[in-house]
């Protein structure tokens, strides 16, 4: 069955078209009113087509994917209003964690990061990030790889040693920005950064896999991940960059390679700056030609800039609540977004649809949008809520990666090489050292004393014997070259 389906209608089964699914989407809706099911529900039905997904695990209920369904009373009662038979199953899931505990650990290289994101990360002001920026440079320039954090503090260390230097190359170098960096190196570190930069590196092919026919399910446990909401959107905005640049051009498919949702899409733009979210914008713009499609899930569309949310051509839009002006007037835009149904007051329903229910307007075979319908969400094949911790451990004991990244690997780079630099020239600045008092002392013993002056017989016996060694050794060595010089 190469369809998608998300939603029904009173009379029309609503499905997501898999070759516009890499035009991208929007999920949204107020909490408690449906959407981590209708994201479980739309990562089923593009698992069966054989399309694996990356998404983020917010409060660990999507890992029910991992088992079948059948056991929810009032799941088996949806099926049956709907009239869609109940195809109970369970869906390949790999389990990734930054913190290695509720899956396989998950990092990234400090260069692969890149400046730009380190700076957001980081939380540095402009003149600050450009200091990081020339860090990099000067880290390119001399080959000295930063793969984790230790990495990036020593390199920060060296070029604050080395200001004066550097800034006839690379500009001037502020000794307050290198200390601020430094303490926001620290302060990351002491949020689990640490645990997020190294080797092995994340392969972003080993997020594209398939098992039996179905996608793999690729799960980021964000339990734990969600407290640093800075370190949560870095590393989603890394494996998306990551994406992009890694995999080549596919051009028109009819399914996409991967489908990619951003859960608490907020975190991506909060006090994000502009140069940041214009990256975004693009990537976002570029990488459905990669055939990858990126869902926004957020509680409200007006947490996605508009650059970005006029991408997003698949909507699914629950319930929004109105206590405020202010929240009527965004619910008010957000009905706007959509296209208009004539028979449907858009504005009322956002208010008073209830849990599972949405409004649903997917794009057609020519990419535009369905007209807005009033939908009960199918619910899913899996089981609804977490699976239990034994499981867990039994699908990560069983998974095509654990061997790769279980085990951090600690290579040779900057900190390593930037320590042997300094041991070097410490080296050096002792055999010179030592140089220098060995001519000192050379220079005291040379130096002739009142007391010890040589009588003049001394210094007659002493230059005779210098004459004859010099006279005997003269002679063998003529000796020598004569001989060679006969043959």
């Amino acid at each position: 069955m190469n369809i998608a389906p998300i939603g029904k209608s009173e009379d029309q089964l609503l499905t997501l078209l898999p070759q516009m699914a890499n035009r991208h989407g929007l999920i949204t809706g107020a909490t408690g009113t449906g959407k981590t099911i209708t994201l479980q529900k739309i990562i089923e039905s593009f698992s069966l087509l054989g399309v694996p997904c990356v998404v983020s695990d917010i409060k660990g209920d999507l890992s029910g994917i991992a088992q079948e369904g059948g056991s929810n009373a009032k799941v088996t009662q949806r099926f049956e209003t709907l009239g869609i038979p109940a195809d109970y199953q369970s869906f390949p899931v790999t389990f990734w964690d930054v913190w290695g505990e509720n899956g396989h650990p998950v990092r990234a290289t400090v260069s692969d990061m890149g400046p730009l994101l380190l700076s957001r990360l980081l939380g540095l002001n402009e003149t600050q990030s450009g200091v990081l920026t020339l860090a990099f440079k000067v880290a390119d320039d001399e080959n000295l790889a930063l793969l984790d954090l230790k990495d990036l503090r020593a390199m920060i260390q060296n070029v604050g040693e080395r200001a004066k230097d550097l800034s006839l190359s690379y500009g001037n170098v502020s000794t307050a920005s290198i200390g601020a960096i430094q303490r926001s190196l620290l302060t990351l570190e002491s949020q689990g950064g640490e645990h997020l930069f190294g080797e092995p590196m994340l392969n972003i092919h080993d997020l594209i896999q398939t098992v039996d026919g179905k996608g793999v399910v690729n799960l980021l446990d964000a339990t734990k991940l969600m407290n640093t909401p800075k370190l949560y959107a870095s590393l989603l905005l890394w494996i998306l960059a990551e994406l992009f640049e890694t995999l080549p051009e596919a051009g028109d498919i009819k399914v996409p390679k991967l489908l990619f949702f951003f859960d608490e899409a907020h975190l991506l733009f909060n006090d994000a700056p502009n140069v940041l979210i214009e990256k975004i914008e693009q990537v976002v713009r570029l990488i459905r030609s990669k055939g990858v499609g990126v869902y926004f899930i957020t509680q409200h569309p007006g947490d996605i800039p508009e650059s970005i949310a006029a991408q997003l051509g698949n909507r699914v839009a629950h319930a929004l609540r109105a206590f405020t002006p202010k929240d009527q007037k965004a619910v008010r835009a957000a009905a706007q977004t959509m296209r208009d149904n004539k028979d449907l007051d858009e504005l009322t329903a956002l208010m008073e649809l209830g849990v599972g229910e949405a409004l649903v307007s997917f794009l057609d075979e020519k990419g535009t949008p369905t007209i807005t319908q009033r939908a009960l969400i199918i619910p899913p094949f899996s089981q609804i809520g977490p699976v239990s911790p034994e499981i867990r451990q039994k699908l990560r004991n069983d998974s095509l990666v654990g061997d790769t990244y279980d085990q951090r690997v600690d290579g040779e780079s900057a900190y390593e090489l930037l320590n042997k630099r300094v041991e070097a020239q410490m080296v050096e600045k002792a055999k010179l050292e030592a140089e220098k008092n060995r001519e000192k002392e050379e220079k005291a013993l040379n130096k002739p004393s009142a007391r010890g002056r040589e009588s003049a017989a001394e210094a007659l016996a002493k230059s005779a014997a210098r004459a004859i060694g010099s006279q005997l050794g003269r002679t063998i060595i003529r000796g020598i070259l004569g001989s060679i010089f006969k043959r």
